[in-house]
């Protein structure tokens, strides 16, 4: 039996270290149920909706992504470094977009995404005093496991292929992306003050 909570004692501590990290776990899960919820439908949709459609949706969530970046990156006005950081960033993604097949470049996003909730995540538990070692590293092994179990899953759905290749494609957008978020933090911190 547990006494009850007094006035001089510390208040419960939550698995969270605040509400924006909640808020981020949830998004990351979102995304991912997301993800793991097309394993199934992906044959049936590509046999279905046209090309076009396929192609169309794939730019408009790219398009999407591009502007979330953006307004995000607004937020502040940006130096110089930042800038030229972030067009390098642009630049490293736009010809890897250029140069993947489709599914690729779906993973490329698709674990983009994760990787980049998961870094920010962790970051804001360690902004908020609990104990993360290496928030990148960790964001890029956590995001990589879960491209790992997107993988297994189709071992066991007959009209999907286990794909070693989409493993290291997994790992590749998730270093991308916490490698992006890093460099531009890293040019955020070195602007000096106006």
């Amino acid at each position: 039996m547990t006494r009850a909570q007094g006035p001089d004692d510390p208040p419960p501590r939550s698995f969270f270290a605040s509400a924006r990290e909640r808020r981020l776990w949830a998004w990351t899960l979102s995304v991912v149920v997301a993800i793991y919820a097309t394993l199934g439908l992906a044959a049936t949709l590509a046999g279905v909706v046209p090309h076009d459609v396929i192609t169309a949706a794939f730019l408009l969530g790219m398009l999407l992504v591009g502007l979330t970046i953006l307004t995000q990156g607004l937020q502040v006005r940006p130096g110089g470094m930042e800038l030229a950081v972030a067009l390098g960033v642009g630049t490293v993604y736009l010809l890897a977009l250029s140069r993947l097949a489709f599914p690729e470049r779906s993973h490329l996003i698709e674990y983009g995404v994760v990787a980049s909730l998961v870094h920010e995540a962790l970051l804001e538990r360690a902004g908020q005093g609990r104990r993360v070692p290496a928030p990148g590293v960790l964001a890029v092994a956590v995001t990589s496991l879960l491209g790992l179990l997107d993988e297994c899953l189709q071992l066991i759905i007959p009209s999907r292929v286990f794909d070693p290749e989409d493993i290291v494609f997994n790992v590749l957008a998730a270093t991308m992306a916490v490698g992006a978020g890093s460099a531009l933090r890293w040019a955020r911190r070195r602007r000096r003050p106006p």
